[in-house]
């Protein structure tokens, strides 16, 4: 059964779409796991990147984003609406985040900032056929603010222990790389 030209330029379009999101979800994996490799795959090598105090290209703003990541005991890169025009091979985006880093010690303040990245991709030649990457990105952070914590938590036991810890890491071994993931067991 052969498919009409309009449902294929739809059916491309969802799957160019797709594809780009999928970028911005390794990006956003790869700095809060700190999976330099993971982050470094969304970009081509000639990509700018304007965030905030940096400008630079890929890898030198992995290498800044990774200090910023080790101030904080945990981060998340929370992506929320997506914008994508796209236009052939060129696609024109503009993704809102939040960014939360929490801080160590009961009185420290966590930190959240957010913003809009707004990017240029392209789909080009990669190693295993056309793919997309961010050509060049432009980081708008447009609040920045401390949040105090919750005083629930000095009410509620403790979710992890010394025999039980938290799978959390910033690292492959982090919980979310397992295959299938191994949850705790229940106490009996």
């Amino acid at each position: 059964m052969a498919i009409d030209a309009e449902l294929e330029r739809k059916l491309r379009e969802l799957v160019d779409r797709r594809e780009i999101h999928a970028v911005m979800l390794r990006y956003a994996r790869g700095l809060d796991r700190l999976d330099n490799a993971l982050a470094r795959s969304c970009y081509w090598d000639d990509a700018i990147e304007d965030h905030g105090q940096f400008v630079g290209g890929p890898d030198d703003f992995i290498a800044y984003a990774d200090g910023t990541t080790l101030m904080f005991e945990a981060v998340q890169h929370g992506l929320l609406n997506h914008l994508c025009d796209l236009q052939g091979d060129d696609a024109y985006c503009e993704t809102y985040y939040q960014f939360t880093g929490v801080t160590a010690g009961e009185d420290a303040p966590n930190f959240v900032s957010t913003g809009r990245y707004v990017d240029h991709f392209q789909k080009r030649a990669g190693e295993s056929g056309p793919e997309w990457r961010i050509a060049n990105r432009v980081t708008l952070v447009e609040s920045q603010m401390d949040v105090p914590k919750s005083a629930m938590l000095k009410l509620m036991p403790p979710a992890y222990t010394l025999e039980e810890p938290c799978q959390a890491r910033r690292d492959r071994t982090d919980v979310s790389y397992h295959r299938p993931p191994v949850p705790r067991r229940p106490r009996g």
